[in-house]
Parts: C-alpha cells; sequence; structure tokens
C-alpha cells in the first residue's frame, strides 16, 4: 500500500497542531502555529476562515519538512476540530460570508432563553442529547442568516454552505468536492437527531435553517475524498479520518470500553465517558453525544462534561494580568504555597459549562486577604481546573451508575506535574498520563488509518497505549470534601452575575 505515515491535523481554538505518525504510532514529524482570536464586542469570539485554512496548510508544510517527508508517503489525513465554532461559506467561490463564530461565543445566549422560555429544552435534549445553550452551532447558524445582509435568501437558493472547522477543512482539501461531516461534530450542532442518525426537520423548522445548508453526515473512520494536488503540495492523499477534538481524544487514548473516561485539559477541559452503544440520557447536566462510527459498525455514544475554561484561565494570568510570562511557571508558584489559603478562582469567563450551564455567570475571584500573592493566584487557577473535573466527574457517575477508577488525562498541561497530582487528590482515583499526550491528534490518525487499512483493528490500537506516568490520590476524604465546598460555595458567587446587564 502506498503511504508509509498518516497525517493528523488538529485545528483547535487558539492554533493549529499537526503531527506525523508513522504505524507505531510514533510522531515522525509535528508543528504548530497560533492563529488570531478576533473579540469584536464582549461575549463574542470569532476566527477567520481563510486564516485557519492558510494557518493550517502552512503548518502541514512545516510537519511535513520536520519528519523529511512529502505528502505522497501519506497513506491518510485526519481531521480533528473545535467542534462547535461555525462556518459559513459561498459554494460557488468558497468564500466565507462572515468570521467563523467561536465556540466560546455569547451572542446568541438571548436565543437560547426565548427557546428555553418556549418551553423547547425538552425537545432538544431528547433529540441531540444537548442542553439548550449559545455553545453549540444550531443558534450561531440562526444568528448569520438572521444577521447577514441576503445570506438568508441565498441559503433559500442552495447557494450557501454551513459547516463545522471539520467541513470547512474537508472542503478546501478536496478542491470544493466532499461538503460533510462525521457523527460525533454532527451531533453537536442541536440540529442532528443523534438516535435517527439524520438531520431533523422540526428542529431545522424551530431555529430556520434550512437543509439544503447542511452537510452530508459520514461515519468518523470513512475515506470522504481525496485531496486536491493543487491545494495540498501536489498530491492526492485519502482523507479518511473525522471527529471532534473531545471524541477523537477519547479515541486516541483507547477509551474503547464502556466506563472508560478521559479529560482532555486545553483551552477548555472535556471529561468523556464511554458509554457504549447506548446513548444515556443525562438528569445532571451532562451531555449525551455520539464519541464515533467506524464504518458501517452501529455507532457509539458517550457523556460529556465540556468545561469551558481551564487552561484559558493560565493564559488569561499571562496575557490579561501579565502575572506569569508562561504557563510552565504556575507549577513552580503552586507548588511554592503550603494551601490556598482559601483562594478560589472560579473561571467563568465566558458563563459556565457542564454541569451547571449559566451563560451569566462571570469570573470570580474570592477569599484574597493582604497575604495573597500571585503564587496563590496561580495555585487557585490549577485547583479550579481540577474542581471543575470533580463536579463532571460525579454527575457522571450518578448519570450513568459507573463509578470511575481512573481516570486518563491528555492535552498540554499533563506536563504540570502539581496539577495532575490534585487532580488525583481531589477525584479521589488515579490519574494516568500516556506517553503521547496529543492523543487528540494521535485519535483523529487512527480513524483515518484504520478506514484506510493502514491499522488493522481497534485492538492493534489499544496494544499500542502506553504509560507515561500515573498519579496517585494522597488527600484525606475529609480535606477533599471541605475544599470542595468552599469551591462550590464560591461558584454560587459566580453565577448569574451579568443577567442584570441584559437588556
Amino acid at each position: 500500500m502506498a503511504g508509509e505515515y498518516v497525517l493528523a491535523i488538529d485545528q483547535g481554538t487558539t492554533g493549529t497542531t499537526v503531527l506525523i505518525f508513522d504505524r507505531e504510532g510514533r510522531v515522525a514529524g509535528r508543528a504548530y502555529s497560533e492563529f488570531t482570536q478576533h473579540y469584536p464586542r464582549p461575549g463574542w469570539v470569532e476566527h477567520d476562515p481563510n486564516e485557519i485554512w492558510d494557518v493550517s496548510m502552512r503548518v502541514v508544510g512545516e510537519a511535513l519538512g520536520d519528519a523529511k517527508v512529502s505528502a505522497r508517503q501519506l497513506a491518510a489525513i485526519g481531521i480533528t476540530n473545535q467542534r462547535e465554532t461555525t462556518v459559513m461559506w459561498d459554494r460557488r467561490t468558497g468564500e466565507p460570508v462572515a468570521n467563523a463564530i467561536v465556540w466560546q461565543d455569547r451572542r446568541t445566549a438571548g436565543t437560547c432563553d426565548r427557546l428555553k422560555d418556549e418551553g423547547l429544552e425538552e425537545t432538544f435534549r431528547k433529540k441531540t442529547g444537548l442542553v439548550i445553550d449559545a455553545y453549540f452551532s444550531g443558534t450561531k447558524v440562526k444568528w448569520f442568516l438572521d444577521n447577514v445582509a441576503g445570506l438568508r435568501e441565498r441559503a433559500g437558493r442552495g447557494e450557501v454552505a454551513f459547516g463545522t472547522v471539520d467541513s470547512w477543512l474537508v472542503y478546501r482539501l478536496t478542491g470544493g468536492r466532499a461538503h460533510i461531516t462525521d457523527y460525533s461534530n454532527a451531533s453537536r450542532t442541536l440540529m442532528y437527531n443523534i438516535y435517527d442518525l439524520r438531520w431533523d426537520e422540526e428542529l431545522l423548522e424551530i431555529l430556520g435553517v434550512p437543509e439544503g445548508v447542511l452537510p452530508e453526515v459520514k461515519p468518523s473512520s470513512h475515506v470522504y475524498g481525496e485531496t486536491d494536488p493543487g491545494a495540498f503540495f501536489q498530491a492526492s492523499v485519502p482523507v479518511a479520518g473525522i471527529a471532534g477534538d473531545q471524541q477523537a481524544a477519547l479515541f486516541g487514548q483507547a477509551a474503547y470500553e464502556r466506563g472508560l473516561a478521559k479529560n482532555t485539559y486545553g483551552t477548555g477541559s472535556f471529561v468523556l465517558m464511554n458509554t457504549g452503544n447506548e446513548a444515556v440520557p443525562s438528569k445532571e447536566g451532562l451531555l449525551t453525544t455520539i464519541a464515533w462510527g467506524i464504518g458501517e459498525e452501529p455507532v457509539e455514544y458517550a457523556l460529556e462534561g465540556a468545561i469551558f475554561i481551564t487552561g484559558a484561565a493560565v493564559q488569561w494570568l499571562r496575557d490579561g494580568l501579565g502575572i506569569i510570562r508562561s504557563a510552565a511557571e504556575t507549577e513552580e508558584l503552586a507548588k511554592s504555597v503550603q494551601s490556598n489559603d482559601g483562594v478560589y478562582f472560579v473561571p467563568a469567563l465566558v458563563g459556565l459549562g457542564a454541569p451547571h450551564w449559566d451563560a451569566y455567570a462571570r469570573g470570580t475571584i474570592v477569599g484574597i486577604t493582604r497575604g495573597t500573592t500571585k503564587a496563590h493566584l496561580a495555585r487557585a487557577a490549577l485547583e479550579s481546573m481540577c474542581y471543575q473535573t470533580l463536579d463532571v466527574v460525579r454527575a457522571m457517575e450518578r448519570d450513568s451508575g459507573i463509578e470511575l477508577k481512573e481516570l486518563r488525562a491528555d492535552g498540554g498541561a499533563v506536563a504540570n506535574s502539581f496539577l495532575m497530582q490534585f487532580q488525583s487528590d481531589i477525584l479521589g482515583v488515579p490519574v494516568e498520563v500516556p506517553e503521547i499526550t496529543e492523543t487528540t491528534a494521535l485519535g483523529s490518525a487512527y480513524l483515518a488509518g484504520l478506514a484506510t487499512g493502514f491499522w488493522e483493528s481497534r485492538e492493534e490500537l489499544d496494544a499500542r497505549w502506553r504509560l507515561s506516568r500515573r498519579y496517585e490520590p494522597s488527600m484525606q476524604e475529609g480535606e477533599r470534601e471541605r475544599l470542595h465546598r468552599r469551591w462550590l460555595r464560591a461558584v454560587e458567587r459566580s453565577r448569574g452575575w451579568d443577567r442584570e446587564e441584559e437588556g
């Protein structure tokens, strides 16, 4: 078979990472670049889709250079992406109609309130497994159609395409031949029925979205088409794996059995638990989502807790306050104080996600005294990631009836040993960090490799998962509960803060 490598494009919220894997699942080449974040108004977050494409292709070139391989040596391409970010473009020209609306954007919170006031929450939940929130793509598409001049009319004539970032990249990679997405991304739109596996007519009507703008939904491991040589380094390479970033990380962590769970520590954090072929409805503010679909096999589901701000809180300490020069400094700062000294940071900088779901919550720092230093703030930022994870895990256990035995961790922040140890302590279970921590990219590579025969089976992939470090809990139960109670008090103070500003 042609090709000795699989290339993965991990198109994240703040940058694009490209990794090239060999048959052993080892990284042969890598590259990364940030791209511009646009904040046109408070609570609004946008990306330029053309910049995403340009940066992605530049980074692909750099990764190929790092691996010293040509595009013709690739057996397949996998894509993983920031999931709910919404792009709309002109089908004929391929030009975006406006900047993409990022998953963090809160501009449609009012629309979501109105849908809830109309008593539609249960209608959406029963079909999509999601809560009505500005986080998801559906209300963003509605906003585009309502606010970009002439767009609704153009959409009605079939001239406009909607997609999450995976769709946008595949469209560009294939020279406009493929307008598709996969099950996992479709399940995050608030428009896709995760039980019937189709775009839902009732929901589309409620949102005022014509079906003609939507991509075709395919399995997560599937050959969608080949790259246009003119767009991709003079090579035709199968684009064969797509999964939203968190589902891809679950797959890359080899969490193929019911009850296995992972947390990815990125800009936000996302806890996912595999629930097998059963979609478990949540009563605890979690999301029921499609994990993946492999070829013709039945789709598999997951419970998910989406935490909006974790790593971004550390970025804010760096870029907003200027109290640290790099994220890595937080580890030593946190270790330099014996405890948090009662300082809690609730990083509700774009509202609160699971299990609280409060679009009007805002960031809160409580417990500050004259003795508080930047070390306490750094520690509080790291601890907040762990408390939010605990909130989600407890909700997950109540929903599924499955007691968490261990948590597999990935993402950039797992290099922080204070964070990982505190996470294990506050959860009361071991935290396992694999050798390859870029499991998001690895998962999309695995999906692409399975579709093209580069790898034979999930069993083969499971055998490749290797432990790098295991953190064991050492905190007493009483202390764990005391810290968590105080955290929940701090959360209560952050809730609903911005509501009085509305209207």
